[in-house]
């Protein structure tokens, strides 16, 4: 599956960090997971450091799938709104997946000042009314989210424009929100996996051949086998094809990113919008303005290819809209397939489909690295045979 058009900023940026050699012979594990990118990096390092005997694969190069496209955008904030989640599935559990949310990007900043030079920092977040017909809806967020306890503060027109230099009839400003380099993350915990003893190849397909009560088989297709006592599917939007019903739709979504320019008040906080599909727009530590959006039902990759640049022109004249001084002109463009689930949490755990040892990491939706940090401790819970707040919210078992 081909899931990047153009030219993604980090691959470009950082090259190949580190090449990870197939695997060649037979081998016995705990837990196999399958993707090398930021989600199977993260959940095959907090499996390691809980004790577990963990071997990673990916087909490509490692982090050279989704996670080279992505553009980390992390907040709590969810693309359904809390309002919307909580006529969905119940204001209780709405308030615990947002929570959760809000939560792991403290966690994800730990793990990040752990392996360092990924380019994290804390920033703003500011979620901007598009048109004043939204300003009563985005109140009546405003008041959910402050009601659940969440970090929250409210803007009017005046305030933005002093704050932010641009016009916008109201928003909401947090504080909980940051920003990462997501292809240097995972390469960086996959490099010290290895340097800790656990397995980490690339250029590895596997598919499972024996799914047991007690163990599974995965096969490559040069005959190599492995064998696991459990498996965690980590193959981002390629992982529906392990399963006969989808649970998401795939889209392309579009991305560029200027030159180093001074940024003034972007600088500490991104920006995105209420129209959907939303405009968003972050800064880089080198001081670059990341811009993304343009979202479209497109997933014929040839087709994506096509539209890249003339997305991102779109994109930058957006850009320029709001902000008349700011003159930028893109760097790099790129487009990736993303997927969208139907409430906009993700799927963590086992499927019916394979039974319990085989265990899936679908981080689907605008914010899935946060996702990933949740779900690196919710799968554990599962190989642990433990309990956890989350397992029915983030599980399949909410299609039924």
């Amino acid at each position: 599956m081909d899931l990047k058009s153009g030219y993604p900023f980090w691959a470009v940026k950082n090259g190949l960090m580190q090449s990870f050699a197939p695997l060649r012979e037979e081998l016995r594990c705990e837990v196999a997971v399958i993707g090398g990118g930021i989600t199977g990096a993260i959940i095959a390092d907090a499996l390691a450091n809980a004790g577990h005997e963990v071997a990673v694969f990916e087909q490509r190069d490692v982090g050279w799938g989704s996670s080279a496209a992505s553009t980390a955008l992390l907040q709590y904030e969810i693309d359904t709104h809390l309002t919307d989640l909580s006529r969905q599935i119940g204001l209780a559990q709405a308030t615990r997946a947002y929570r959760a949310c809000q939560d792991a990007i403290g966690t994800l900043g730990e793990l990040a000042r752990g392996v360092r030079d990924v380019d994290f920092d804390r920033s703003d977040s500011l979620y901007f009314a598009s048109h004043r017909w939204h300003v009563r809806r985005l109140k009546d967020e405003f008041q959910a989210r402050r009601r659940a306890g969440l970090d929250t503060h409210w803007l009017e027109r005046e305030d933005i424009a002093e704050r932010y230099g641009f016009d916008a009839p109201a928003g909401l400003l947090t504080s909980t929100a940051a920003r990462l380099d997501p292809y240097r993350l995972a390469h960086r915990l996959l490099q010290r996996l290895r340097r800790r003893g656990a397995g980490v190849y690339g250029r590895t397909r596997l598919e499972p051949v024996d799914v047991g009560s007690r163990q599974v088989v995965l096969a490559g297709e040069d005959g190599v086998r492995v064998t696991a006592r459990h498996v965690v599917v980590a193959t981002g939007y390629e992982a529906q094809r392990w399963i006969s019903r989808d649970v998401a739709k795939n889209r392309s979504s579009y991305a560029c990113i200027s030159e180093p320019v001074d940024l003034g008040a972007l600088a500490d906080t991104m920006l995105w919008e209420t129209a959907r599909p939303y405009l968003y727009m972050r800064a880089t530590g080198e001081s670059r303005l990341l811009v993304g959006g343009e979202d479209d039902a497109i997933d014929v990759p040839k087709r994506r290819d096509a539209r890249v640049e003339k997305k991102a022109a779109r994109l930058m004249k957006r850009v320029e809209g709001l902000f008349p001084g700011l003159s930028l002109k893109p760097a790099f463009s790129w487009g990736g397939t993303f997927a969208e689930t139907s409430d906009g949490l993700p799927f963590f755990g086992p499927h019916p489909q394979w039974g319990p040892r085989l265990l899936f990491a679908m981080a689907y939706g605008g914010n899935g690295i946060v996702y990933s940090m949740i779900g690196a401790d919710l799968l554990r819970a599962w190989l642990e045979r433990r309990a956890h707040p989350l397992k029915g919210l983030f599980g399949f078992e909410r299609l039924r």
